[in-house]
């Protein structure tokens, strides 16, 4: 649960980063280069790396890809889940490989440091904040 929760946590945050990385391009891209977004950010999800937290404090990291693709660590670094990303209906869901059915995490507003938190149908939260480079 809590690979679940980081994974959601950290596509609520790209969601909520995308947005603002497209308006600095628009502001100085050519038509050309704002005309064909990434295909994992349809509705404003970026592409990134993220640092989730969860409610007992420990800390995993969620990478989504720009190919609609993301990855899952742990707090020891151990991947535990990868799939397929998308942003559905306002919300960031992943669809993890094998069996386990798709989650959509619903996202809060983003704060002023960049961070947000993401819930997921359980009512579980976990606070998602975009990796420094």
């Amino acid at each position: 649960m809590k690979k679940l929760v980081l994974l959601a946590a950290l596509t609520a945050l790209s969601a909520c980063s995308q947005k603002t990385e497209e308006s600095k391009d628009a502001a100085g891209a050519t038509p050309t280069e704002t005309a064909a977004p990434a295909p994992a950010a349809p509705a404003g999800t970026a592409p990134g790396n993220y640092d989730v937290k969860m409610a007992d404090g420990t800390v995993g990291s969620t990478v989504i890809n720009a190919d609609g693709t993301y990855t899952d660590t742990d707090p020891t670094g151990k991947v535990v889940k990868k799939g397929k990303f998308a942003h559905k209906d306002g919300k960031d869901c992943f669809d993890p490989d094998g069996d386990e059915a798709e989650e959509c995490w619903s996202l809060s507003p983003v704060a002023a440091d960049g961070s947000f938190t993401a819930t997921n149908p359980e009512g579980t939260k976990v606070t998602v904040t975009p990796k420094k480079s």
